[in-house]
Order: structure tokens, then sequence, then C-alpha cells
């Protein structure tokens, strides 16, 4: 059985989630409202949860702290989830990365002003 498989699989009760969140149950409840976690119900209707239902929760959580509100946390999921926005932020190569700083470093010599970049730099151009 894959890692994958096994973090997907829902094994946890909320009460258990409380606990390894600190969450309340009417927190968690709320995401779920909102869409940022899915928990698996049980026959009886009961919610179970997965680990990843876990990590999302401990990320919102992380979020929250940081002092991002909850349109901000939904956005940042959306683009999570979204492929076309996963393509447009890749790794950019290596040859890229030079072109954009040379040009950032050139625009600064116009202005007669040192790059933001320039310093942390410096060290590879001697």
């Amino acid at each position: 059985m894959s890692s994958e498989i096994r973090r997907s699989m829902p094994l946890l009760s909320i009460s258990i989630v409380m606990q390894l969140t600190d969450l309340t149950a009417r927190q968690i409840r709320y995401y779920e409202e909102h869409d940022l976690i899915q928990p698996h119900r049980t026959e009886g209707n009961r919610r179970m949860f997965s680990l990843n239902d876990v990590d999302t929760l401990l990320e919102i959580k992380d979020m929250l702290e940081q002092g991002i509100n909850m349109a901000g946390i939904k956005k940042v999921f959306a683009l999570k989830n979204d492929p076309a926005a996963q393509q447009a932020s890749k790794e950019i190569s290596d040859s890229d990365l030079r072109k954009i700083l040379r040009e950032e470093m050139r625009q600064a010599q116009r202005m007669q002003k040192t790059s933001i970049r320039q310093g942390d730099l410096s060290r590879f151009y001697q």
C-alpha cells in the first residue's frame, strides 16, 4: 500500500482530530462548510478524517495565526488545487533567472541605484 493511499484513509474521529490540532469541533465543521476539507462520512453520518485532512487543518491554523483571513486562505487553497496556477508557478531555469537578475541590475544602474539583490550577488562576482 502506497504512502499516499495510507495518508488519505479516513481513520480519525473528530475528537482525535481536535486533540491533534487544538481546534474545536465547531472550527473543524466551519472549515468543512467552506470546502477547505472534505472528511469521509460513515453510514451513521459520522465524520472520519485522514492524515491529509489533519495536515490541511494544521495549515489553516498556521495561516490564521499569521493573520491571513478566510478569504485569503480560500484563495491559497484554490491556487494549490488549480493545475493552471501550478504550471505558472513552476521553477524557472537557471538561464531565465540569470536573465532576470541581469535586467534588474541594468535597470538599477540606469537609475544610478544599487539593486536590492546586488549586495547578495556580489559575493559571486568578484
